[in-house]
């Protein structure tokens, strides 16, 4: 699943770790969401959105492969 969190990230000038300790998971799952490795759970993803202040759907791309 893509996503804008890479970008907010760095508009907010913070490192992977420290978005990752503000929201209660570690560097590596940042990475691993902002790579698209890991699509995050709903709560993980709603902390996220709530972190920047916007939407889950202004962070993420629900949209299909292919469509």
């Amino acid at each position: 699943m893509k996503n804008r969190i890479r970008e907010f990230r760095e508009q907010h000038g913070l490192t992977q770790k420290e978005l990752g300790g503000s929201v209660g998971v570690s560097r590596q799952a940042i990475h691993a969401v902002e790579t698209g490795k890991f699509d995050p759970s709903i709560w993980l993803a709603h902390d996220l959105a709530h972190y920047f202040g916007v939407t889950i759907e202004e962070l993420f791309d629900f949209t299909r492969e292919g469509q």
